[in-house]
C-alpha cells in the first residue's frame, strides 16, 4: 500500500481545522493529530496559556498552527472567530466542537445553575458551533466537516452524571438533525462518543470504586488514551475516506458499548 495512497485518502493538506476546547487533554491530542495529518489548526478555547502552549508543540514539530481565543457559549465569540480564521486563511474545512464539562452532583442537589452550566457548556456550545460554521461549509466549494463530541452515556446513562448524560445524548440527536439538514449541502456532521479517557473535567468522579465498576464493563479493561481518538477523528474528517459519512455515531470505548450483564 502506497504513501500516495494513504495520503491522498486520510491526508488534510490544504485544510483548515477548527477545534474548539483545544486546550483539554482530548482537544489538545486532537489537535496534535489534524496537524500531523496535514491540517492548518486553529486551537481554541478560553485558556490562552494552554492553547499557545499547544500551538508551541505542533509548529515545533513541523506542524501550523494558531491559536484564537473564544468563548464557545457564546454566538457572538464564535462568530467572531469564523471572521477571524476567514480573514486570515480563507476557509473552513473542519471543525470540531470539544468544548464540553462535567458535574457529579447527586441528582436531588442539582441547582438549576449547575445543571445550565453543564447543558451549555456541552449542548449550547455544539449547537451555536454548528449553527455559526456550517452555513459558511455549504456555502464553499468543497463543503467541510464537522466532528462533535459525545459520550458513552448518550448512549448508556451513567450513574452520577446525569446533567451531562442528557447533554451528551442531546449532542448526538443534535448530530444527526443536522447530517440530514446538510447531506445535500456538501457538510457532513458526525458525532465520535469516547468511553473513558481520564481528563480534567472526570477525573473528580473517578473514585476507585467507580473505576473498578468502569473496568468491569470495559472489555479492554483498562482507560483509553488521548492519542487513540486521533484515526477516528481523522477518519471522520477526510475528504475522501469519510466521504459517505454522515450522521454516525461513532464509539471509541474499549468494548464498553458492546457489554452486556
Amino acid at each position: 500500500m502506497s504513501n500516495d495512497f494513504i495520503e491522498n485518502l486520510f491526508g488534510l493538506h490544504g485544510q483548515t481545522a477548527i477545534v474548539i476546547g483545544g486546550t483539554g487533554v482530548l482537544g489538545g491530542s486532537i489537535c496534535e493529530g489534524l496537524a500531523k495529518a496535514g491540517a492548518h489548526v486553529v486551537v481554541s478555547g478560553r485558556s490562552e496559556e494552554r492553547g499557545q502552549a499547544r500551538v508551541d508543540s505542533i509548529n515545533a514539530t513541523g506542524g501550523s498552527a494558531e491559536f484564537i481565543a473564544v468563548d464557545a457559549s457564546s454566538a457572538a465569540s464564535l462568530s467572531s472567530l469564523k471572521d477571524a480564521v476567514i480573514s486570515k486563511n480563507g476557509s473552513v474545512e473542519i471543525l470540531v466542537n470539544c468544548a464540553g464539562v462535567n458535574s457529579a452532583t447527586p441528582y436531588e442537589e442539582i441547582t438549576e445553575e449547575e445543571w445550565d452550566r453543564v447543558i451549555n457548556g456541552n449542548l449550547k456550545s455544539t449547537h451555536f458551533g454548528c449553527q455559526v460554521f456550517a452555513p459558511l461549509m455549504a456555502s464553499q466549494e468543497n463543503g467541510g466537516a464537522i466532528l462533535n463530541i459525545g459520550s458513552v452515556t448518550a448512549h448508556l446513562p451513567l450513574s452520577k452524571v446525569f446533567a451531562y448524560s442528557a447533554s451528551k445524548s442531546a449532542v448526538v440527536n443534535l448530530t444527526q438533525n443536522l447530517a440530514r439538514e446538510y447531506a445535500t449541502k456538501k457538510v457532513r456532521v458526525n458525532v465520535l462518543c469516547p468511553g473513558f479517557f481520564p481528563a480534567e473535567q472526570n477525573r473528580k468522579i473517578l473514585t476507585q470504586d467507580r473505576v473498578d465498576h468502569i473496568m468491569g464493563q470495559t472489555p479492554m479493561a483498562r482507560f483509553g488514551e488521548s492519542e487513540e481518538l486521533i484515526g477516528a477523528v481523522i477518519l471522520l474528517c477526510s475528504r475522501n475516506a469519510g466521504s459517505f459519512i454522515t450522521g454516525a455515531a461513532y464509539y471509541v470505548d474499549g468494548g464498553f458499548t458492546a457489554m452486556r450483564f
